[in-house]
């Protein structure tokens, strides 16, 4: 296994589908393979990429964030995902959002616009901007169609804030990353001290660089602290969580989320409906006559990956900043096919 993943990244490197990328695979004991492949930076050769590399998650932030959060959330009774979220936010009354309930949003069948630019539609303060996210109609009937939407994670973030009376960085930190020992994720920008070892993303045509530190994402950029994007994490880190999720009941600390949250939301819960999602999770794409639904992933549109199967007892994760070079997704779909093959011996 660990021979392949360094021939795949490796050649991944030297045909500029990415400038370096961090690897792991572990199971509920520990990371059991890792390593770090290519540069920081492509114009810096002097600083390679170290297992230690800060990445900007993108999306993953749905899962180390969001997902942990609403899990703590419906474990302690406080949040029942069946019922519309005007139950919970009085002034969704009279709204289409208010028949939507948390079940919607986590499966991505609530109907909710797609990706936008929340600045041009609602301005830059940010209670106008969460007016706007939780006021905007619908674009589908709650439970017809599955399309994935930031908005999905944005509204549950904000859904959990008022919830708790927390901002969605304190509360991860309580929900999950403070009991898993996630000493080194944190929400963007990155603290000076430690912008040096972030692995940049695009160029900033605003600054005339590549972001480094900062979230790539505008929603990130935008409201600081939110639930679509914009946290940055170690691959350390991701094990740790991800290793929690084999084995919840042998971690000396548990989070806020455990057994029940994990087993429901690593299964379909889509119906017949396409593509098939669990919760925020969704099966892993693996080469055709391989795999199945016993492996889930999550991405991030900065290159960053993470898969786990509780039948095979592993995790895996890829932290890639491929946005470095271009915003093409094509080239790594067939990375992650052949990592998520080699790393679950599919």
């Amino acid at each position: 296994m660990t021979r392949a993943i360094d021939q795949l990244l490796t050649h991944a490197v030297t045909t500029s589908v990415l400038p370096g990328a961090v690897w792991a695979v572990g199971d509920a004991d520990g990371i059991r393979s890792q390593g770090a492949h290519g540069l920081l930076d492509p114009a810096a050769p002097d600083g390679p990429m170290r297992l230690d590399t800060l990445f900007d998650l993108a999306s993953l932030t749905k899962i180390v964030a969001v997902w942990s959060c609403v899990g703590t959330l419906w474990e302690d009774g406080t949040l029942n995902l069946d019922r519309p979220l005007a139950d919970y936010l009085p002034g969704l009354a009279g709204y289409d959002l208010g028949g939507v309930s948390a079940q919607h949003l986590l499966t991505h069948t609530a109907g909710v616009p797609s990706r936008a630019n929340l600045e041009a539609l609602y301005g830059t303060d940010r209670d106008a901007v969460e007016r706007g996210i939780l006021r905007e109609p619908l674009v589908h009937r709650p439970g017809e169609v599955v399309e994935y939407t930031d908005r999905a994670a944005l509204i549950l973030g904000i859904l959990a804030e008022r919830l708790t009376g927390l901002r969605l960085d304190e509360l991860s930190r309580a929900c999950a990353w403070d009991a898993l020992h996630m000493d080194a994720t944190r929400f963007g920008p990155v603290a000076a001290a430690d912008v040096q070892r972030c692995a940049p993303t695009e160029f900033d045509a605003d600054t005339g660089r590549h972001l480094l530190g900062t979230p790539h994402d505008f929603s990130a950029r935008l409201l600081g602290v939110c639930g679509s994007a914009g946290v940055f994490s170690v691959a350390a880190d991701l094990g740790a969580f991800l290793r929690y999720l084999l084995a919840p009941d042998q971690a000396p600390r548990r989070p806020g989320f455990g057994p029940a949250w994990i087993k429901e939301s690593l299964k379909v819960q889509t119906g017949q409906l396409a593509p098939a999602r669990g919760l925020f999770w969704h099966p892993a794409p693996t080469p055709p006559g391989v795999g199945g639904r016993d492996v889930w992933a999550h991405f991030g549109f900065t290159g960053t990956a993470m898969w786990v199967s509780v039948r095979r007892r592993r995790w895996a994760v890829l932290l890639t900043n491929k946005l470095f070079y271009t915003r093409d997704s094509g080239p790594i779909l067939g990375l992650r096919k052949a990592f998520c093959r080699y790393a679950f011996d599919l």
